[in-house]
């Protein structure tokens, strides 16, 4: 793979996405599907269902040329470099995989290691996300994290060496954190020469370990109003600093925007490969909605007897793909593309809604073809986007 990446030409793109499950411990925060083996996990038999079920997601795409990968989880960094070459190798097989795309894998500093960090990169990987989360140890704990500031400060400088492009993750609004910790933390996490930070608030999923804890006074996060403020100094520090928020949790220097959430948020399609993964396929005038087992072994299982282990293929009607083009549209600085979206839905957006939203500060036009959230408006996104739809 060549180190330049192609640029982004602003269309949604066809990404491919394929889901890790394993993790070496589960965060108390954390609602993803993630798992935990204590026995070593069979990659060599991961890889042949992988390649399997990459196989069937063809089948249903048809021919296209990949426009990103994203290798989630999970912990990716978990895997051997080999099986990431096999199943890269995989996906080049099947669909048209031109140089200089960009190939994200996540990572999580505990398991970095220098050797296989090259290995990724030999692989083809160019583009790392780092689960940092925390710049400070006591908070580092309190997430349940395995490793400390020095081992996710280790991760950075090695991503920094071998990637051509490197974006790690933060949590703000903890418990007891204040403005100017919130200030200094960020400040030095852009110090450390990044071009794309993911900064997300701690929220309390149901059936988390957190969320019995936060039902039960133990955890107590900062009441509304003190993280709308946090979000704001995040907007402010990180615009200072030329990484403005392109997403509403994602802050990048232009030009280092994720090519592939960008796939998501800009509405494109993308296969979904490996346990819990979801997907969104157009093919023949169809946009299906797809997802797996979310179990490892038993998806595991289900490719070995059917080639797949999808658990829902859903052919989507047009009201319900402008629904979510929209929801996903907002959510971008750029905004939402009216043109694409009125003839997804066979309509406009209600005129006198979308004045009265204009109206409040929620919403703002960009010329006549795209329609974006204000800052304000990002603060209460799920009304927004509720309003608009309704």
């Amino acid at each position: 793979m060549n180190a330049a990446l192609l640029p982004d030409t602003g269309e949604p793109g066809f990404g491919v996405y394929l889901h890790w499950p394993f993790c070496a411990a589960k965060c108390p925060y954390c609602d993803f599907n993630s798992h935990v083996r204590h026995q070593q996990v069979d990659q060599d038999a991961f890889v042949v269902a992988f390649l399997k079920e990459m196989s069937v997601m063809r089948d249903i795409s048809g021919p296209r040329t990949v426009t990103s990968v994203f290798v989630g989880g999970g912990t990716p960094s978990l895997m051997r470099p080999e099986t990431i070459d096999a199943l890269l190798t995989g996906i080049s097989r099947l669909w048209h995989m031109p140089d200089g795309i960009e190939i994200t894998m996540e990572a999580n500093p505990s398991s970095v290691e220098a050797e296989r960090f090259r290995g990724y990169r030999a692989a083809g990987v160019n583009r790392v996300s780092l689960g940092v989360q925390a710049l400070n140890d006591r908070d580092l704990k309190f997430l349940g994290r395995l490793h400390n500031v020095e081992d996710a400060l280790k991760a950075v400088r090695l991503a920094r060496e071998i990637f051509p492009r490197m974006s790690f993750d933060l949590i703000y609004a903890r418990p007891g954190q204040s403005e100017d910790e919130w200030i200094r933390e960020l400040n030095e996490a852009i110090g450390y020469a990044v071009d794309h930070l993911s900064l997300y608030q701690l929220t309390i999923e149901e059936g988390t370990p957190f969320f019995g804890l936060h039902q039960n006074g133990k955890i107590v996060l900062p009441d509304p109003e003190a993280a709308a403020r946090l979000y704001e100094i995040t907007q402010e520090v990180t615009e200072a600093h030329g990484m403005p928020a392109y997403e509403v949790s994602n802050h990048a220097k232009p030009g280092a925007e994720s090519r592939h959430n960008l796939t998501y948020w800009r509405y494109g399609d993308y296969a979904g490969i490996g346990p819990g993964a979801h997907g969104r396929i157009s093919r023949q005038g169809h946009k299906y909605a797809t997802a797996t087992e979310r179990h490892p072994e038993t998806w595991l299982a289900a490719v070995a007897a059917k080639g797949h282990g999808m658990v829902e293929q859903e052919s989507l009607e047009r009201d319900e793909q402008a629904d979510e083009m929209l929801l996903m549209g907002l959510r971008l600085r750029e905004g939402l593309d009216l043109a694409r979206w009125s003839e997804l839905a066979g309509r406009g957006l209600d005129p006198e809604r979308e004045a009265f939203l204009i109206q409040h500060g929620l919403l703002e036009r960009l010329g006549n073809s795209r329609l974006r959230c204000t800052q304000s408006g990002m603060l209460v996104l799920d009304a927004v986007v509720a309003d608009l739809a309704a």
